[in-house]
């Protein structure tokens, strides 16, 4: 399932596992490994969702004594929650659906 803006996709199930381990790793770069996409794929790919919502969904912290890294924002944790229950409604209603029609 994707959410859309105006035909535009923002998230779905590639994006939203991206967001979700950027969030687990605190960094990009360790989540576009993980992943096995490249840097630029995922840090492409935020930036596009970023605009598309006009708001920003990942704070880049730069180095210092902990190292630099990225965190979520409180928007883009609201938005990946928001998704998760939908998609979890959506499937429910699918297996409901199904058992009635199959079973």
């Amino acid at each position: 399932m994707w959410i859309e803006v105006v035909g535009r996709p923002i998230l779905g199930p590639g994006r939203r596992e991206l967001l979700r381990v950027v969030d687990e790793q605190g960094s990009i770069s360790k989540a576009a490994h993980l992943l096995k996409i490249t840097y630029r794929k995922a840090w492409g790919q935020i930036k596009v969702m970023e605009a598309q919502l006009g708001l920003p969904l990942v704070v880049k912290q730069t180095g210092g004594m902990g190292g630099g890294g990225t965190r979520l924002t409180p928007t883009a944790q609201d938005l990946l929650s928001k998704y998760d229950r939908l998609t979890k409604g959506m499937e429910e209603l699918v297996n409901g659906r199904f058992k009635g029609i199959f079973l």
